[in-house]
């Protein structure tokens, strides 16, 4: 079911995508905007806005990919829009404001979500961020019921042989710009790992024991987004 629904996320994604652009050709067209699309779509305001969307519709990180679109069409306009420029001085600013109005929103949203256990781990759910930096969490749980893990320009590694695997399918949404994670996971858990990988890659590394058979009713699916970085999923020998 949840393949379904992924592909159908992301034929909505691609059928989107070429509205806009067919839509933006018409207009240029009609000379209602300066539009040449090479100077739009070979950008890097292109493609930070084509990557926000696709983390609006494929990831639980709608803040984020939210941001990431914003931030792409507001430099796409001046590639639009005759007449306008941005001063090159703004575009550091502009991300920095961003990245932290993502921090601030998360944050607040966590606290909205669980106003008791925000700024603590939570025993069943993982929420780890790595931001120009990173480390390693080794997890206990008896309920593991995945949760989000962050890496942009950064990286971590989450341990989670000391789990429990909660029952049906429970998911990790992964998300790996510039950076990366490594998941480690025990080698009698059944993990499925469908990680989109852009100038980027998730491997799955673990080992099967074949003495070992795996609970089919408990299922960890790895997902997400890995762009100019990667990860990894293994377990210890």
């Amino acid at each position: 079911m949840e393949n379904s629904v992924n592909k159908t996320d992301k034929r909505f994604l691609l059928g989107g995508i070429l509205i806009v652009i067919g839509a933006f050709l018409l207009l240029g067209s009609m000379d209602v905007f300066d539009f040449r699309i090479s100077r739009i779509i070979f950008s890097w305001p292109f493609f930070i806005t084509i990557i926000g969307v696709f983390i609006l519709v494929n990831t639980n990180k709608k803040i984020f990919g939210g941001i990431l679109t914003g931030i792409g069409l507001f430099f796409l306009l001046e590639r639009i829009v005759p007449g306008l420029h941005y001063h090159s001085g703004i575009i550091i600013p502009v991300i920095l404001i961003s990245l932290g109005a993502y921090i601030i929103l998360n944050q607040r949203r966590k606290a909205i979500e669980d106003p008791e256990k925000s700024g603590f781990l939570k025993k069943d759910l993982i929420d780890d961020v790595s931001i120009f930096g990173g480390g390693t969490k080794i997890i206990s749980s008896d309920n593991f019921r995945g949760g989000n893990i962050t890496a942009i320009f950064g990286g971590s590694e989450i341990n989670l042989t000391g789990c429990k695997l909660a029952e049906g399918d429970q998911y990790i949404d992964a998300l790996m710009i510039f950076g990366g994670t490594t998941i480690v996971v025990p080698r009698d858990w059944n993990v499925v790992v469908n990680v989109t990988s852009i100038l980027g890659g998730f491997s799955d590394k673990s080992i099967r024991d074949p003495n070992i058979i795996p609970d089919q009713s408990r299922t960890l699916h790895v997902k997400g987004l890995a762009m100019f970085g990667g990860g990894e999923l293994k377990n210890y020998l």
